[in-house]
């Protein structure tokens, strides 16, 4: 094996680095559906920050370990919990997806099994979204009297607008990976048995592009809820600037007359 493919040691995470720019973080619980506690949490941020700082990471892939995708957040952990330990952990928790959703690398969800509460919130936060075709995705926080963090609040009416997101939400329904497609939840349905290479084969994709190209494409479009019309609009004046001043655009323009010469 590659040193660069060797998985790093994690108590409740897999990580591991391809040498094609594909980085992957595997939920590993999988005796509790990748249940999320204290410590997968930090474990995930850590291994996070090591595919943010590793300029040969192009994209990273999400998934989980056996059955489920995750089944959200370890209920024999938290009922014990004061209001005070809870709020620490919440804020660890929405700190986590906020670098997940601001992670200036495409990140990509593929979702095996269950993904429910903070699991599917997990799924959201990213860019892209590969299901299983009988996967199981939902909210259940209303059912157990909760609610729903990681920003899923205005994500999820992002993807699939205000009338279905309060229908999820307030139901507490799943849906399969089928459903999700059809209503824009997810990108793409597959068999189970082909999830893992269509999210490769995504990753492969991007990864051919240029990083620094997705990487202001992706800040602009997290903008584009925040600021102006104007604003925006200015923002990709400067981005495209950015773009053609590198040696990566003055390179592929070589490339592209070198081709037409042929």
């Amino acid at each position: 094996m590659n040193l660069k493919e060797k998985p790093m040691e994690y108590e409740c995470i897999l990580y591991e680095k391809k040498k094609d720019g594909l980085a992957m973080i595997k939920l590993n619980r999988p005796g509790v559906l990748n249940a999320m506690n204290k410590q997968l949490w930090l474990d995930f941020q850590e291994a996070l920050e090591d595919a943010r700082n590793d300029h040969e990471v192009k994209v990273l892939i999400i998934t989980g370990e056996g059955r489920a995708f995750s089944s959200g957040a370890d209920l024999k952990e938290s009922k014990n919990r004061s209001l005070e330990d809870y709020r620490d952990y919440l804020e660890a928790l929405q700190e986590a997806s906020r670098k997940i959703i601001r992670f200036e690398k495409p990140t990509i969800a593929a979702i095996n099994g269950y993904a429910l509460g903070s699991g599917y919130e997990l799924a959201l936060a990213c860019d892209i979204r590969i299901a299983a075709e009988d996967a199981q995705i939902g909210s259940p926080e209303a059912r157990v009297s909760s609610s729903v963090t990681g920003g899923a609040m205005r994500l999820i009416q992002d993807l699939i607008g205000p009338g279905k997101a309060r229908e999820m939400l307030f139901t507490a329904w799943n849906i399969d990976g089928i459903e999700a497609e059809r209503i824009g939840l997810v990108n793409r349905a597959v068999p189970a048995s082909e999830l893992m290479t269509a999210a490769r084969e995504m990753a492969a994709e991007i990864a051919r592009n240029s990083s620094f190209s997705i990487k202001m494409i992706k800040k602009g479009l997290q903008m584009s809820g925040e600021v102006s019309l104007e604003a925006l609009m200015d923002y990709e004046v400067e981005a495209c600037l950015a773009c053609v001043s590198t040696k990566e655009r003055r390179d592929s323009l070589t490339r592209f007359e070198e081709r037409k010469r042929t």
